[in-house]
């Protein structure tokens, strides 16, 4: 008698899953289709058109879902380590036999048919740390934990070399499954100690930030007991900054004495206090030096990025989503233009194929990073909140679906494809409507795209399968 377990038939696979996607793909389709419509030059088979080329993906795509459905679970196991090698070999390619799309050396091209291995690097990569973390006895030794840095940022590293920022940035993500798996709480801290320092480095000078940091630590400190051993720290910290500064000064390098004074005067500081914790033994006191140096170096670096790495473009964009300055006709433009359409949808939207914004090509990109906005004017709010809800109920019901694995290795990949959706869904909504800077992220389903469709089919469908083996051991 065939099991559930050993079966991919009815009972076997997550049907609610399979039907969002469809509605998902559907509806993303329909607004492929709004945003390419032209009532005076419509002809529905043309090769050309956009939504005809991405109706022969989506017909690709159900293809390879089907392929992936017949294949042994076990498989996506034992063969991970060769997928993540040909992902990695793949992203060396394209830099240098690669075309060049909007600055970003990131795609294959073979006559109409472009291909980004970017995407299929996501599936590799949420494979390779699904099996280094299903080993038996694994723990976040400091072995593993380089290997898995390892592997995260390999691909990473590739990519902004391909200079393609925000598909680097979704790697990042797959530190969620790491702390669903046992990862300690610290290490999300630190990274927002991080994330807060370098957003308040696009605010204000860094050396402001370095200082409430120093500031807030000195606090802390004084709280958890180092009280004497802190005013020698500070009056150390002071006595060097100003050493440094004088040197600075002295040498000509006036224009960044302050920054690298108070990151000296820091380190001797830190120094003597991480000799004191030792003696007074109060590990609180490491912590809290690690959470300080982590938040000066993210300031730094952001500031030296900014200045020494980011482009003209980028520069201009992240300063426009910070109100630092203002440029409504240029990289401002497509946010502001975008902001007008979903505005005038309104309520209810102007119905399908009659958005005025959405039909003259007001909206740069917007079958691309910007299709939420057709949804927005045509479909209005409720059509909005919809689409929302919609990605809500995907990405719960994937957690749902990982929640029940018996297979650590099922279980810790249904959470890296769930963080990977959630990634894209938030921050291409958040680009459209202004809370985050634009950095080329495509909505899953909707965004046009033949290898984003096909990469975040083959991503969910591999962890689809993976499901109908859920009561058995998947090593």
């Amino acid at each position: 008698m065939q099991t559930e377990s050993n079966s991919y038939g009815r009972k076997g696979v997550d049907w609610w899953l399979v039907m969002i996607y469809i509605l998902l793909v559907t509806f993303g389709w329909m607004n492929i289709y709004a945003a390419n419509f032209n009532p005076e030059t419509q002809v529905f088979f043309s090769v050309d058109a956009e939504y005809f080329k991405q109706l022969i993906w989506i017909g690709i795509t159900a293809l390879s879902a089907g392929i992936i459905m017949l294949i042994d679970s076990k498989f996506y196991v034992n063969a991970s380590i060769l997928l993540y090698v040909i992902s990695m070999a793949l992203l060396a390619v394209v830099l240098v036999v690669g075309k060049e799309v909007n600055g970003a050396r990131s795609w294959f091209e073979v006559g109409f048919i472009r291909f980004q291995p970017a995407e299929v690097a996501k599936m590799s990569t949420a494979l390779m740390v699904a099996r280094i973390m299903s080993r038996y006895g694994f723990t976040f030794s400091l072995a593993n934990s380089c290997k898995l840095g390892l592997v995260l940022m390999l691909p990473v590293l590739f990519i902004l070399l391909q200079n393609d920022t925000g598909s680097a940035l979704v790697y990042f993500v797959l530190l969620i499954p790491m702390y669903r798996e046992g990862l300690s709480p610290l290490v999300l801290v630190v990274g927002m100690v991080g994330v807060v320092a370098a957003i308040s480095s696009f605010l204000v000078e860094s050396v402001y930030v370095q200082g409430v940091m120093l500031l807030l630590f000195a606090v802390a400190a004084f709280v958890a007991g180092l009280r004497r051993d802190l005013w020698v720290a500070l009056l150390l910290c002071a006595a060097s900054v100003g050493a440094m500064v004088m040197f600075f000064y002295v040498t000509g390098h006036d224009f960044m004495r302050w920054e690298y004074s108070l990151l000296g005067g820091t380190a001797v500081m830190s120094v003597f206090l991480l000799i004191r914790s030792f003696i007074k033994r109060l590990p609180v006191v490491r912590t809290m030096l690690v959470l300080l140096w982590v938040g000066m170096v993210a300031s730094s670096a952001t500031d030296y990025a900014f200045d020494n790495i980011l482009s003209p473009h980028q520069r201009t964009r992240i300063n426009v989503l910070f109100g630092v300055e203002e440029d409504l006709l240029g990289a401002g433009y497509n946010v502001n233009q975008s902001k007008i359409a979903i505005g005038s949808g309104g309520f209810a939207g102007k119905g399908f194929l009659q958005g005025t914004q959405t039909k003259f090509d007001f909206v740069p990109e917007q079958t691309t990073d910007f299709i939420f906005c057709t949804i927005g004017e045509e479909w209005g709010f409720v059509g909005s909140i919809c689409v929302v809800a919609l990605f809500a109920a995907f990405v719960v019901r994937m957690i749902v679906v990982a929640e029940r694995q018996h297979s650590v290795f099922s279980r810790v990949y249904g959470y890296c494809v769930a963080s990977v959706f959630f990634f894209h869904f938030a921050i291409n909504i958040s680009m459209t409507i202004g809370l985050a800077p634009v950095i080329g992220i495509p909505l899953p389903f909707f965004s046009y795209g033949g290898s984003s469709l096909w990469g975040f089919s083959i991503l969910l469908f591999i962890f689809i399968k993976l499901d109908t083996n859920r009561e058995e051991l998947i090593r």
